[in-house]
Formats: C-alpha cells, structure tokens, sequence
C-alpha cells in the first residue's frame, strides 16, 4: 500500500464566489426576483446586481425563513453544510442555482432528497478559484495556491432550463 497523506485546512467555509462565476452564467439565470441567501463578504449579492438582476442579499440565518417575494435561490453555501441546505432548500420549494463540489451528486442524501426530481447540472468551463476570508479580512493567496483542488457544479433544480447537462 502506498502512502498517503491529505492537506490540512482549518475547517470553516469562508470562500467567497468571484465575480467571473456569475458572469459565466448570467444568460442562463432566468430575469426573476433572486435570493443570494448565504452573505459571506457581501460581495456576490453586488456582483448579480452589477450583473442586471434583482437581487435580495441581507446579513440573516438561512435556516430561520426566507425573505418574502423571491423566485430564485442563488449562491455559494458552506460546503460543510450542504445536506442541511439542501434539505432546507427543497422544503422552501422554489427553484435553485448552488455551487457546490461535483462529488456532491454521490452522496446518499443528495440521492434521497432529489431522487427522481428535475434536476440539472451547469458544468463550469474552468476550476473556480474561490478567495477565503479569513476574519473579515480577505487572504492573498500565494500563486501556486490560487488553484482549488477539486472541481465544483452549478446545482439546479425546477430552473426547467431546455437541457439537463450544461455545459459552459
């Protein structure tokens, strides 16, 4: 058996999405009222508007309740956290456009929450390079640093775009 050893991160999910993430699919999101529901830096709620788009984006707990009069949940939620925010997205039974990690769709729960329902995958055209905030402050990563090590989907679901598999 070879040997085998993982990197080791302090564990919080503080990685904000950058602008270009957004721009790759701003003409695929549909023109509706959008909820960017996980705050971070405060950033991507001001890269959709900048973007065109209607945009709810306020410092509040996702899992307490929604805001009032959104169509769309969009974002870049704590990876860590996923099988809550999934669960808790699909009881707010409105449609969705989440970044999270390709393996996702392998797990037992992604299975049971969304086996047999509408949903859709958005492949990015490169590895998304997230920035982590550490404390409030942004970290410059070193450049051999700046590449992420896995890859990441745009998870979709009741989005009814013309095709299943997208690819950028």
């Amino acid at each position: 058996m070879s040997n085998f050893t993982t990197k080791c991160f302090t564990k919080h999910d503080d990685y904000m999405t950058p602008k270009y993430v957004w721009e790759d699919i701003k003409d695929i999101i549909p023109k509706k009222k959008i909820w960017e529901c996980f705050y971070g830096d405060g950033k991507s709620g001001e890269y959709l508007t900048e973007l065109g788009f209607d945009v709810i984006h306020e410092k509040r707990d996702f899992f307490d309740e929604p805001p009032d009069q959104y169509d769309i949940s969009i974002s870049n939620p704590p990876f860590s956290k996923a099988k809550d925010v999934l669960t808790k997205l699909k009881e707010y039974n409105k449609p969705f456009i989440m970044i999270l990690p390709c393996s996702k769709i392998c797990t037992q729960y992604f299975r049971s929450i969304f086996k047999g329902d509408n949903i859709q995958i958005i492949i990015p055209k490169r590895r998304i390079n997230f920035s982590k905030v550490e404390q409030v402050e942004q970290v410059e990563q070193v450049e051999s640093k700046k590449q992420c090590n896995f890859d990441c989907f745009y998870y979709c679901w009741n989005m009814n775009f013309s095709k299943d598999l997208i690819w950028l």
